[in-house]
């Protein structure tokens, strides 16, 4: 594990956090699209299958060993569980019930927990700068969600899996963080996949079946299966790898709330991917998710 430097953040955490937030913004107007046609089970399982491949795939290739040591296989199944099993069938059902860009809204309340978790289980001390940061970027994600509250109310089971997903993902990077972990990041975050996603492998046929399935990919359309192999790629492989190692970098509770910008990414492709509207809620948000990462993410002064 890397400790967390107390001044200047890395560069190398700051380009990382980046690209994260341009590949998993991007991701949800693609599960939206990928998604067309293909129960939530069977795109979360293909998902999983064709991510764990390329974990592991990456992982031999840095030469990284896959044996998982004994003390790490508690922490391995809790972390899988939350983080990969509960995460992504939640979000597959939510996404399934509502435009993604408000979906990832919602599924971006996950640095409010991971914040209150890290404090109350890693010691983090979370300072005034981080307070405001969390406070202003969930006003801008809160300015999104004008409008929509109605018809949440009307059919709220799409926001109440995807409130269940953020809740699952920020204790998932909490028990990261907790445990001093002998594996690397490739084989953790591969065996992470795979585990959690077994789950998933073996219930998608039993409840949705193979007819379904098959009829998507006799069917599907070059844009639908171009999407899939997006979601099923980038955002699996490497941000899932990312994630774990951005955990490394900075604190459970600032590498959470630097996310806040994935879902301002989501909403602004899916505008210029699906046509969903942009209008002074999204600019205010955007304006606001920018002050909360200044904020957050800027350099602290080193103690005298």
């Amino acid at each position: 594990m890397i400790p967390p430097s107390p001044g200047a953040l890395p560069a190398r955490g700051l380009a990382l956090l980046a690209a994260i937030t341009l590949f998993w913004g991007i991701n949800w107007p693609m599960m939206k699209l990928g998604l067309g046609g293909l129960g939530p089970w069977s795109f979360a399982a293909l998902r999983l299958a064709v991510g764990a491949a390329g974990l592991f795939a990456c992982a031999l290739a840095f030469g990284q060993r896959l044996a998982i040591p004994a003390a790490d296989r508690r922490a391995l199944l809790v972390v899988s569980l939350l983080g990969t099993t509960l995460w992504h069938v939640l979000s597959s059902f939510g996404i399934s019930l509502m435009q993604p860009g408000r979906a990832a809204i919602i599924a971006f309340t996950m640095p409010i927990w991971a914040t209150l978790l890290s404090a109350a289980l890693l010691g983090e001390r979370i300072g005034r700068a981080q307070l405001a940061g969390l406070a202003l970027g969930l006003g801008g994600l809160a300015l999104l969600l004008v409008g929509e509250w109605r018809v949440i109310g009307a059919a709220p089971a799409g926001a109440l899996f995807m409130l269940g997903a953020a809740l699952a993902w920020g204790a998932a990077s909490v028990a990261i963080k907790r445990h001093p972990w002998t594996l690397g990041s490739w084989p953790l975050t591969a065996w992470q996949v795979l585990i959690g996603g077994l789950p998933v492998m073996i219930a998608a046929p039993l409840l949705e079946g193979g007819g379904r399935s098959a009829a998507f990919f006799a069917g599907a359309s070059p844009v639908a299966l171009a999407a899939l192999a997006y979601c099923a790629t980038v955002p699996m492989v490497f941000c899932q790898w990312g994630w774990v190692r951005l955990l490394q970098i900075f604190p459970a509770s600032r590498a959470a709330v630097g996310t806040l910008a994935i879902p301002i990414v989501g909403v602004w492709s899916s505008a210029l991917l699906l046509g969903e509207e942009i209008g002074p809620a999204e600019l205010g948000a955007l304006a606001a998710v920018v002050g909360a990462l200044a904020l957050v993410l800027r350099p602290r002064a080193r103690p005298a």
